[in-house]
């Protein structure tokens, strides 16, 4: 496991989870990384997810989450551009925001599959740390490559 790798688990159960890992900046306009997610029964991996410099990302999105722990109203959605990662966020009473992360590789060929798993958090604090968290490890900086 790299030092650059983030792992991210269910405050609700441990052995559900999700890990970000081999980020690599090939261009000054992105960063690749690898997904992997994990429960009980579950493992898969997406490479090649690609985190662009100018598009709306995955921090802000959680950001946004964070700054609205009093809660709202059905799904929020977020998804890289080329539609590989998706999360989709709820906020259920008590102040818990549930992500389901779904990995959904090659989207056109045949044979291709999707896997989702849901994490959860105490919106606020939890989700402020997560967004840090997600923000530092896509701004992998050029010295850095993995």
């Amino acid at each position: 496991m790299s030092s650059h790798d983030l792992t991210i688990r269910c405050r609700d159960n441990p052995a559900v989870g999700v890990r970000f890992c081999d980020p690599s900046r090939p261009d000054g306009d992105r960063v690749q990384y690898a997904v992997e997610a994990s429960a009980p029964g579950l493992a898969v991996r997406v490479d090649g997810v690609v985190a662009w410099n100018w598009g709306a990302e995955l921090a802000p999105f959680l950001e946004e989450l964070a700054a609205d722990f009093r809660g709202w109203s059905g799904q929020r959605v977020w998804q890289t551009s080329n539609r590989d990662l998706t999360v989709t966020a709820v906020f259920r009473s008590g102040g818990n925001i549930g992500l389901t992360w779904t990995l959904h590789p090659w989207r056109s060929a045949a044979g291709g599959w999707e896997a989702s798993v849901t994490t959860w958090f105490e919106a606020g604090e939890q989700m402020s740390a997560l967004a840090v968290d997600v923000h530092r490890f896509l701004t992998l900086q050029d010295g850095d490559r993995g």
